[in-house]
């Protein structure tokens, strides 16, 4: 294996603004502290997160480094003390509070999964912010279960897409809305079992129709605003609204009458800042739960896009021109 180098290409924010904003730059390749692995990094997936961040208004936890990039995937090239669950030369996929637009990464190795071999590091690069983030939000604190409805705003998302997949492997009947046509195609192809189109149709009655009236038993939702009165109305009796973004607003004017009535429960969470112990629970299950099906190749993140490191900025107005279907990926 070649030399660590001392410095590595990476892209940086010298300050907040648009897609122009990602600069490439030179730094210091990190070192691994302990429990944690050192990963030449072959890809970073790109996420709304890093959006908020280049924007100026999602800064990176304390401690963690201020280059944008939540996910991974690459080769364990160096050990921190303690690190013992991999080895040089692993292919890994990984969970990371920052740094990911980098050639070098740290990863704490508790937050990594192995990837399986049908899994190029390239689709692999799509898989840690999104699945971790839809296995804890639609299964471990919606409590999906077989035979339930989820109902997914954003279907054609990363968050979406990977979301049609696993509610569909674990049993689950799968609604998404999405902004248009190809988009609620594409989402009926991997699996949803009703598409709406939220630009001309009404995703509470439709919602309501397909389920005989009785609602979602799970809804996931990342836009907020007036969708979270309307959410009320779509879900189930004993229904579970998860909210994991704002993509419209953080506020509205809401009846929650409707939660009483309906034994609700609206719940949410962010993941960067999280411990790392409570990061690597979600990565056990993942392990345990998911990854039989990756290797199988029953579930997969849908790549969109890569692009080149250095491009990175292209790979942002992609992403905000929300022309995209699954994950944007930049290659190293």
């Amino acid at each position: 294996m070649a030399a660590i180098p001392a410095t590595m290409n990476c892209v940086g924010i010298p300050k907040p603004g648009g897609p122009e904003a990602l600069v490439p730059e030179q730094r210091p390749v990190p070192k691994a502290a302990k429990g944690e692995v050192l990963v030449k990094v072959a890809a970073a997936g790109v996420n709304r997160p890093d959006v908020a961040q280049r924007r100026g208004f999602y800064p990176p936890p304390p401690g963690a480094s201020d280059i944008p990039g939540l996910e991974i995937a690459g080769e364990v090239v160096a050990l921190g003390e303690g690190a013992s669950r991999y080895k040089i030369g692993d292919k890994v996929m990984a969970l990371v509070p920052g740094g990911g637009y980098a050639e070098y990464c740290t990863a704490a190795e508790a937050c990594a999964l192995p990837v399986p071999p049908a899994m190029s590091l390239q689709e692999a690069a799509g898989v840690p912010e999104t699945f971790f983030t839809v296995w804890h939000n639609v299964f471990q604190r919606g409590a999906l279960k077989p035979g339930e409805t989820l109902l997914i705003h954003g279907g054609s998302s990363g968050i979406g897409t990977t979301a049609i997949q696993l509610g569909k492997a674990f049993g689950a009947k799968v609604i998404i809305t999405a902004g248009s046509q190809d988009k609620c195609d594409a989402c009926v192809k991997l699996g949803a079992d009703l598409a709406i189109n939220y630009k001309t149709g009404d995703f509470v009655a439709e919602t309501k129709a397909f389920t005989g009236g009785n609602g979602a038993n799970v809804i996931l939702d990342m836009v907020g605003g007036d969708y979270i009165e309307r959410n009320y109305e779509a879900a189930a009796v004993d229904g579970r609204i998860v909210q994991i973004a704002f993509l419209g607003s953080a506020t509205a004017t809401v009846n929650f009458q409707r939660i009483m009535l309906k034994r609700l429960v609206h719940t949410g969470s962010t993941l960067r800042a999280r411990s790392v112990a409570d990061k690597g629970v979600i990565a056990a299950e993942l392990d345990a739960r998911v990854s039989p099906l990756f290797r199988d190749g029953k579930v997969k993140p849908l790549i969109d896009s890569t692009f080149p490191l250095a491009k990175a900025s292209e790979a942002h107005a992609r992403m905000e021109s929300s022309h995209h279907i699954g994950k944007i990926v930049l290659l190293t």
